[in-house]
């Protein structure tokens, strides 16, 4: 079959952070993946990105994580490319995560700074240009300072950026000048791309010059992310303030519980999953459940409840 998408649009629309949903022994669920892709797709998102923060991708084991990709590259079918995470902490192991993921059918990496020792930008330079050496495919470079607790400065992105395989950033700092520090990078390299993962920030982005956005809660509502970029292509501001208000008042539900425990309830909620996150988290209670389906029911008006009934009675 042809491939009928390309990277200007996959990479200018929603490329939502997928769950790695799990099954009661902690294995992927090929299954529920393949409803979550089916889920993603109908509401309009033009790419896929599994194994990253939402992903868990850093806690799976090797095997774990080829799974998730098999499962995620067979559910796609080729439809839209699937971006697969190789966020782990140093050089030789992303590089591994690399190689995997161009063998199991991946059509981009994702790369960001190595962590657990302090690195600096030259060290930042070398992991990202030495993963991209172990494969052949393009890379999306990922800045999550939060997590990887080193942020990628927007100078060593510019130097990133001539890389001819580098195909953007996706931002999650959640630093907007720093973001748009990232945005001014196109006026010397106009094909790379600037996407925004910061959901209270979307809007602003896509009014300052993003691209496209990587928002989680697109698992279980990707229809209001995807709404938001129509909005910017039409110069409806009114209708992107509608949208980033909705966005804003479905983001409350990370505030039950563990922010990733949330979301998996969030999207057992919606009929995707079993709401369990790999170990050592533990899935939402029924209390948190029962917050999230509140904040849910106005997007999922015909399955949160159903969804919560089904979680509850299986006491998950």
């Amino acid at each position: 079959m042809a491939q009928s998408w390309t990277w200007q649009r996959a990479l200018s629309g929603v490329v939502p952070p997928l769950i790695s949903p799990l099954d009661e022994s902690g294995e992927p669920d090929a299954a529920a993946m393949a409803k979550l892709v089916e889920h993603a797709l109908a509401g309009g998102c033009t790419g896929l990105f599994v194994l990253g923060g939402c992903g868990e991708g850093a806690w799976l084991t090797t095997s774990q994580r080829g799974a998730v990709i098999r499962a995620a590259v067979r559910a796609a079918a080729g439809r839209v490319p699937l971006l697969v995470g190789c966020m782990l902490p140093a050089t030789g192991a992303a590089a591994e995560a690399a190689r995997q993921a161009e063998a199991e059918g991946a059509d981009a990496i994702v790369i960001g700074s190595p962590y657990y020792f302090t690195v600096d930008e030259s060290a930042q330079r070398r992991h990202v240009e030495a993963t991209l050496e172990a494969v052949a495919l393009p890379a999306l470079l990922y800045n999550i300072p939060q997590c990887t607790h080193h942020r990628l400065a927007s100078a060593t992105v510019h130097t990133l950026a001539e890389h001819d395989r580098v195909l953007g950033l996706k931002d999650s700092a959640g630093d907007f000048r720093a973001f748009q520090q990232f945005v001014a990078i196109k006026r010397d390299r106009p094909a790379f791309r600037v996407l925004q993962g910061d959901e209270g920030l979307m809007a602003a982005s896509l009014l300052a010059g993003a691209d496209g956005l990587v928002p989680g809660l697109a698992n279980v509502v990707p229809h209001l992310f995807v709404d938001l970029v129509r909005a910017a292509k039409a110069g409806d501001p009114a209708a992107m303030r509608r949208r980033q208000e909705e966005i804003n008042a479905v983001g409350t539900l990370h505030a039950h519980g563990h922010w990733l425990s949330a979301l998996k309830a969030a999207c057992a909620l919606a009929g995707i999953g079993n709401g369990r996150p790999a170990l050592p988290l533990t899935p939402a209670t029924p209390a948190q459940r029962q917050q999230i389906a509140a904040i849910l029911a106005p997007y999922l008006p015909d399955q949160s409840l159903s969804a919560h009934r089904r979680c509850r009675a299986a006491g998950a």
